[in-house]
């Protein structure tokens, strides 16, 4: 289940969403959650959905990733399905069987909200997908550049937001290698109830930390002896520029908006 966790992964392309503009990316992916969220009936829901596909086509990312990201949070997706499931009241009847009450508009809740969240969750993805770490830090380092009004350290909230999303494949993957250490000296990860099970995950998180810990401090070592002072005479290899095919995918934005929108005033409103 660990290794299945894909968020903060990039995985390199030449496909037209890898060569956008990592700025136009972050306003877009921001966009298209908060949008997700506008979407108040399933004739919307499946626009949206539709345009996703589209855009996950024009990525080049395989489905089995965008599968595979999915998974680590199947939990969370069946229990929010299960609470608007027994807990809607509204709708007409279709059990009701001493304290199980499962209505219709029980059911429709629930398939919204679980495809609600799994466009939430592939929708952002792609843009860690699709991005590598540096250009995602030059982009959110553009997008805040207004704060240096403000004496904010702009560059310094860009790259600490950067470091932790890259860091989170790696903590995975150490969190991966104590667990098979843990087990391979005879500790019983996968037995007992809850409380045991938490109990035993505390021979796991303990090295993690340490050697979080350990990692942090070899990366501040490491970027000190570069000389490292963060913007101040700062140059990048690749200057970004917004080209035509950001435009276009603006455009697209606008009429996939439109499109909700309309929708939305058309049908009504489910939940």
């Amino acid at each position: 289940m660990v290794r299945d966790i894909t968020i903060g992964q990039y995985f390199p392309g030449n496909s037209v969403i890898h060569k956008m503009d990592p700025r136009m990316k972050l306003v877009l992916s921001l966009v298209f959650i908060i949008f997700i969220f506008v979407c108040h009936n399933f004739y919307s829901l499946g626009f949206m959905m539709v345009s996703l596909g589209i855009i996950i086509f024009l990525s080049k990312i395989s489905l089995k990733t965008i599968l595979r990201g999915i998974k680590p949070v199947l939990i969370i997706i069946i229990l929010t399905a299960l609470l608007n499931l027994f807990y809607v009241k509204d709708g007409t009847p279709l059990v009701d069987w001493h304290f199980i009450h499962i209505t219709t508009k029980g059911v429709y809740t629930a398939l919204f909200m679980v495809v609600r969240i799994m466009c939430l969750i592939v929708g952002s993805s792609l843009l860690t997908y699709t991005t590598s770490p540096t250009l995602i830090t030059d982009g959110i380092e553009q997008l805040l550049s207004p704060i240096k009004f403000l004496r904010g350290s702009v560059h310094t909230i860009a790259m600490m937001m950067t470091i932790a999303l890259r860091f989170i494949p790696t903590l995975i993957d150490e969190f991966d290698k104590i667990t098979s250490a843990q087990k391979a000296r005879g500790a019983d990860l996968e037995t007992g109830n809850l409380v045991e099970r938490t109990k035993a995950l505390i021979p796991v998180f303990i090295p993690l930390f340490i050697t979080s810990f350990r990692r942090a401090y070899e990366l501040a070592f490491a970027m000190e002896c570069r000389c490292y002072h963060g913007y101040k005479g700062r140059t990048r290899m690749k200057q970004m520029k917004l080209g035509r095919r950001d435009y276009l995918a603006l455009l697209v934005m606008l009429v996939i908006i439109a499109g909700i929108i309309v929708l939305n005033i058309l049908f009504g409103k489910v939940i």
